[in-house]
């Protein structure tokens, strides 16, 4: 197995979000290599940090990156999206600051067997974050009816031919198995109008299955809410996202809970009850320099959004 790597984006602009405090806790749900969560940690002596990941070598990678903080981190092979229990296995009830990185590691892109990459010819269709999961790519592009994978490359990959991608998918699956990345790319490219075509004209359709195999943005937007309600007054929530679905459902919970009463305007009084839960610190996404696009250039589509827990 290679080392695993992955440079973290806006790392400054996500540490000055956090404003980590003297003695905090920290939920990192994201870990990948562990740069975040070691600047965390580094930013204060007595910080603690819970940190997840769904893929067991980041967890590895971590526990080695993390090493000097011996003690004050507890790390755990697991969805984010199950904070309550990872919580509650870290004894932990409330948090004084979240951060989510949404985005797929350069660790798994780069590694082929992952199979990730639309540039890999010989990768195997997979594209799990969880290798302990049965369920792969292979299943989707092989075992989904026409219908069905439509969807999935309309909705999480916002591709435009997706139509055409998918009838000569059928097409080529009723002679063969579609097994690896190549195949797939080959088809893609075929399916688009030359004057489409490039040579990341696939990039949409493998971020589509992508996002079905792992299940991406499946209960996003609760899990989002249910952290925010697990911060202390003063605590604050940082999320990376990588693709508009994601930064979509991010600003609308913030936006939600960022707002107070939503009765109709013409009731005379409150009856929904509903009071404000955070402030949105940037009302904008902040995006990465000019400089860190030049030397990570996977950070160009990255946008972070900062929020603080209201109350005494």
């Amino acid at each position: 197995m290679a080392e695993f790597y992955h440079r973290p984006v806006m790392l400054g602009e996500v540490i000055n979000g956090l404003c980590v405090k003297d003695g905090g806790v920290y939920f990192d749900g994201t870990l990948g290599g562990g740069g975040h969560s070691y600047a965390i940690l580094a930013a204060s002596p007595a910080a603690t940090l819970i940190g997840t990941d769904r893929d067991g070598e980041a967890i590895k990678a971590s526990k080695e990156r993390l090493a000097p903080f011996e003690g004050r981190f507890r790390l755990y092979h697991s969805n984010y999206k199950d904070f309550e229990n990872v919580l509650g296995r870290a004894g932990v009830d409330r948090l004084d600051g979240v951060l989510l990185d949404l985005g797929i590691s350069s660790h798994q892109i780069d590694e082929e067997e992952r199979g990730f990459s639309y540039r890999s010819a010989t990768a195997p269709l997979d594209m799990r974050m969880d290798k302990s999961s049965a369920f792969t790519a292979k299943e989707v592009v092989n075992g989904y009816p026409p219908e069905k994978l439509l969807r999935v490359l309309r909705e999480y990959g916002e591709e435009p031919f997706a139509a055409a991608i998918v009838r000569n998918i059928v097409k080529r699956r009723e002679q063969e198995e579609i097994a690896t990345c190549g195949k797939l790319r080959e088809i893609v490219e075929e399916s688009i109008p030359p004057r489409f075509r490039s040579a990341a004209c696939a990039r949409q359709t493998f971020q589509a299955i992508r996002i079905e195999v792992n299940g991406e943005l499946e209960g996003l937007g609760e899990c989002l809410r249910g952290l925010i309600r697990k911060l202390k007054p003063g605590g604050r929530v940082c999320v990376l996202t990588f693709h508009s679905l994601e930064d979509r459902i991010v600003k609308q919970v913030y936006r939600d809970l960022a707002s107070d009463c939503v009765c109709p305007k013409n009731f005379p009084v409150c009856v929904c009850g509903k009071k404000k839960e955070i402030e949105i610190i940037n009302a904008r996404p902040i995006t990465a320099g000019e400089e860190e696009i030049k030397q990570n250039p996977r950070s160009k589509s990255a946008k972070l959004r900062i929020a603080e827990k209201t109350g005494a």
